[in-house]
């Protein structure tokens, strides 16, 4: 944190000098009052080396971006602190001495010294860059209702139910996944690290090897001749898939063929549904316009192609349409999102269809993913059981043929 050289008098006109450490030049002004004194002059000093400084500087984590989960928090504790009768300069330098990240209590700190200067708290939020758009959209609205706990909390329980899906999603394909890579590893230690040996013993002793143990062989020799242009191979596909899906192009490509992909499709969709109608029900719900609550959930989709539904939505919107034609495109969110919202738009009360809508596919979703626990976890067996009881199979046929059985 800067630290500032004053000088300052009290009430009796004492003359008073040191230092202080704050976020800006106002927040040290302010702590100099709140002491009592009257400040004469306030400057910022070079910052004095410390080792614990240093040791923050080379931590790597201190300069890792801050999570969802701790902005989450951040904002729990405003809401109460809030709610409780503080102020908000009080609340932001609470949380921002109560963040588990550098990051986040620098981010909290800037927004405080903003705030001192005159700046909204939604605004000084929205300079920062690093704070999700459905927090300032709703801040904003808190602000001009007087109801700014409430929205804050709103915000925080939001993404919190957004973070939740994601993880539920992300753990339901990373089982599988690991496992997949597992067993392939123990399947090429296998073929290329102890068949070869196994052969050279036999053919040292004038055995001929079993069919099965010869085809490992000659998979084993095969991938060890051709492992440079295989490990090329591998390495050209990574770049060109990195390079595909970092270009605006390619990136709508895979995340509209990922949404027709057989059964993670299905998650995909269920997800970005859910996750679409909550945050747009409750931007709407707060006051926000239907134009400003879909570019906000625009934003918040991962899926570029999904993302691309709702900007034509929002372009409908503006052009007089209905919201729920636009949505209603084959392999984007599900088809009871249109039929939902329609009734929504035709009855005035999108807000309360959109909140059904999400907890139907919520609900939905944690279905899917227990139902495709349940069936994937036999299928891994049985095709990991299979490649790995052939290479075990072919291995004791060989040693069954060294022994002379």
């Amino acid at each position: 944190m800067p630290t500032f050289h004053f000088r300052a008098r009290d009430n009796a006109g004492r003359p008073h000098q040191g230092r202080v450490e704050a976020a800006s030049a106002a927040l040290a002004v302010q702590n100099l009052r709140q002491r009592g004194w009257m400040p004469v002059d306030v400057k910022q000093g070079e910052a004095e080396f410390s080792l614990n400084d240093l040791a923050q500087k080379l931590n790597p984590f201190e300069h890792l971006p801050p999570r969802s989960v701790d902005i989450e928090l951040s904002c729990k504790q405003m809401a109460v602190m809030l709610r409780g009768g503080l102020t908000l300069l009080t609340a932001l330098q609470s949380v921002s001495k109560q963040a588990n990240r550098a990051t986040l209590r620098r981010l909290w700190e800037r927004t405080a010294a903003r705030i001192q200067e005159g700046a909204g708290f939604a605004e000084a939020m929205q300079e920062t860059g690093s704070l999700p758009p459905l927090l300032i959209q709703l801040t904003r609205v808190g602000e001009q209702t007087g109801s700014l706990e409430q929205a804050v909390e709103r915000a925080a329980d939001t993404l919190e139910r957004r973070r939740n899906l994601r993880s539920q999603l992300i753990m339901a394909l990373s089982y599988p996944t690991l496992v997949l890579i597992a067993s392939i590893g123990v399947t090429a230690f296998m073929v290329v690290g102890v068949i070869p040996k196994l052969k050279n013993f036999l053919e040292g002793m004038g055995r001929k090897l079993p069919a099965m143990t010869q085809f490992l062989v000659d998979l084993s020799d095969g991938t060890r001749m051709y492992l440079p242009h295989i490990a090329g191979g591998l390495l050209i596909l990574t770049v060109g898939f990195i390079a595909l899906y970092c270009s605006p192009f390619g990136r709508l490509a895979i995340d509209r063929t990922a949404l027709r992909v057989p059964v993670i499709g299905h998650l995909f969709r269920l997800a970005g549904t859910a996750s679409f109608a909550r945050a747009l029900g409750i931007l709407v719900r707060s006051g926000i316009t239907l134009l400003e609550g879909l570019r906000t959930a625009e934003e918040l989709l991962n899926n570029r192609y999904l993302a691309g539904r709702v900007s034509a939505a929002r372009q409908a919107v503006m052009q007089g349409g209905t919201l729920a034609e636009p949505l209603a495109a084959d392999h984007a969110f599900t088809p009871m999102l249109a039929r939902m919202v329609a009734v929504g738009e035709s009855a005035g009360t999108i807000d309360e269809v959109l909140d059904e809508v999400a907890r139907f596919h919520e609900s939905q979703l944690q279905s899917a993913i227990r139902r495709l626990s349940a069936i994937i976890e036999p299928c891994i067996i049985v095709v990991v059981g299979g490649i790995v009881g052939f290479v075990y199979i072919a291995f004791f046929m060989a040693l069954f043929s060294a022994g002379g059985a």
